[in-house]
């Protein structure tokens, strides 16, 4: 199997341009992950941000250098070279919620009913956020591509 470059890694990409604030999002994962309709146990979040008036959503960048991949003391947050991909694995996770600390975004979240940390694990490839998001403000693409949109859409607008 042919390693992927990093640039060519598949990530979730948000363009607040395009959300409607459904949520629907956030129903489709927690449906996926646990089979009920209860938006606090969604791995994503998305909330209305008054100062620009649009809504955000906060999900896991699966960053380039993971600081949650860093700081877990048990090696539980781990970080597939091949995918890019950071996963929580729920064996070695002690619950101690570093990961959620450590995390600029705090997108770990405890799960109170089984003592663990849990983030967004891509649905197994096929992340029901941006499935089932009909104005394809979440979507799937390519890290080269969300590090330009962030680039154009955050980095740049601060300077």
């Amino acid at each position: 199997m042919e390693k992927v470059q990093v640039e060519e890694q598949k990530v979730l990409l948000y363009d607040p341009q395009r959300c409607t604030g459904c949520r629907y999002c956030e129903i489709a994962c927690t449906f996926y992950h646990f089979k009920l309709f209860d938006l606090e146990k969604a791995h994503l979040h998305v909330q209305f941000s008054e100062k620009n008036a649009e809504f955000e959503a906060i999900y896991c960048q699966h960053c380039d250098e993971p600081i949650c991949v860093a700081a877990c003391p048990s090696e539980a947050a781990i970080k597939d070279e091949e995918t890019g991909l950071v996963r929580i694995n729920p064996m070695r996770c002690i619950g101690c919620k570093t990961c959620t600390f450590a995390c600029p975004l705090s997108v770990p979240w405890f799960n109170a009913d089984y003592k663990i940390s849990m983030k967004c694990d891509f649905c197994d490839g096929d992340p029901q956020c941006a499935k089932f998001c009909s104005p394809q403000a979440i979507r799937v693409a390519t890290r080269q591509e969300a590090w330009e949109f962030n680039k154009k859409h955050y980095v740049e607008v601060l300077t």
